[in-house]
């Protein structure tokens, strides 16, 4: 294998999120073990492959229980992408919990999860007590 090719049962394939061009992406490693990204058509293309590749993250966009019976569940989601190996478990969590009206949009229902840094936030504003039928969406 050369320092710009490997055989195809050593490359992974994948679209780039980072721009909406929508680059297909090819990663593979060198001679010297390190990665090699190909088809990107920016710089973001080549720091996405690469870091998907090594630490793959995702924003999570979710919902959880309120105490209230106009607006059950309320729209959250994290302000950063948290790493794929804590997803499972922050939903696991998310489902379990019950959050308390009023809450505005970005107020924080889960601080720092599991070490990362990464907020869970509220992603709309709902109202509570004698306002419960006003929903505020702050898009």
């Amino acid at each position: 294998m050369s320092k710009t090719t490997a055989s195809k049962e050593s490359i992974r394939e994948m679209i780039c999120i980072s721009c909406p061009i929508g680059c297909h992406l090819q990663l593979f490693k060198d001679e010297n073990d390190s990665v090699v990204v190909k088809g990107n058509r920016c710089p973001r293309g080549k720091e996405y492959g690469r870091e998907e590749y090594f630490a793959p993250k995702r924003i999570v966009t979710a919902t959880c229980r309120t105490d209230s019976e106009i607006f059950p569940r309320l729209a959250v989601r994290t302000d950063h992408a948290l790493p794929k190996e804590h997803i499972d478990n922050l939903l696991s969590e998310l489902y379990q919990m019950e959050v308390h009206l009023p809450v505005k949009r970005g107020k924080v229902i889960l601080e720092d999860y599991a070490g990362t840094g990464v907020n869970l936030i509220a992603s709309i504003t709902l109202e509570g007590g004698g306002n419960e039928g006003q929903v505020r969406s702050q898009l």
